[in-house]
């Protein structure tokens, strides 16, 4: 039996994401100060050569796909994600970029509907907490990479280190659930968000998945 890495059920993740579609984007913003755009951009430096074909998993409403289409504009990029609101927004925002290589799809991350060997880059930016099961995903990740296929991940941790430990403690679980409420009515929803990223494995645990799925070269930073 799988071991559930996020213990939410899968409709309910779903259903919190439909219900924050809208204020998604400005609350990203203003709870991470703007720096979720700079982390996005820092990544995808790390893509070598000019790949031919992209899946940006956990797409969202498609931040990091748009940013994929510009910086590759020779590529295919599919962005992918169970979230049809998310979705939604995520096509609006593709449509008035202009930018037409992108192209978005509602999936299941479990259950990747393509071939073996079939992407050069796979992206997933802040998703892989909320797929119930982490190790499932990165499996199917490496199975639809083409050999020498690369695969570039943003995710948030808890804070390990005691002199920050504290502070990460107090925004996390008390001043980010209050902005979403106030801003977004959704105190709730944005509890959860805190709390996937608490309930999480380690960045230590995380190189180890990587490394059972089949995965090397693993670079943290």
């Amino acid at each position: 039996m799988a071991k559930l890495t996020n213990k939410v059920p899968e409709k309910d993740v779903q259903d919190v994401f439909n219900s924050i579609a809208g204020n998604y984007d400005k609350l990203n913003s203003i709870m991470s100060l703007g720096t979720h755009n700079k982390w996005r951009m820092q990544a995808t430096e790390m893509i070598k050569g000019n790949p031919h074909d992209i899946l940006d998993l956990c797409c969202g409403t498609a931040d990091w796909s748009l940013v994929l289409g510009t910086k590759f504009p020779q590529s295919h990029i599919i962005g992918l994600d169970f979230s049809s609101e998310m979705l939604k927004i995520g096509q609006k925002k593709v449509n008035e970029s202009g930018i037409d290589n992108i192209q978005l799809k509602q999936g299941d991350a479990m259950n990747l509907d393509y071939p073996d060997n079939t992407f050069d880059v796979v992206t997933i930016g802040f998703g892989l907490r909320n797929v119930p099961d982490a190790n499932q995903v990165l499996s199917e990740i490496f199975r639809i990479l083409k050999p020498n296929g690369q695969l570039v991940c943003l995710e948030a941790f808890k804070v390990d280190t005691p002199v920050v430990k504290w502070g990460w403690k107090l925004y996390f679980n008390e001043i980010m659930p209050a902005m979403g409420k106030v801003f977004a009515s959704k105190k709730q929803e944005y509890q959860y968000l805190d709390d996937s990223v608490n309930k999480f494995v380690s960045i230590r645990q995380l190189v180890r998945m990587y490394r059972d799925a089949g995965f090397i070269n693993i670079r943290v930073h």
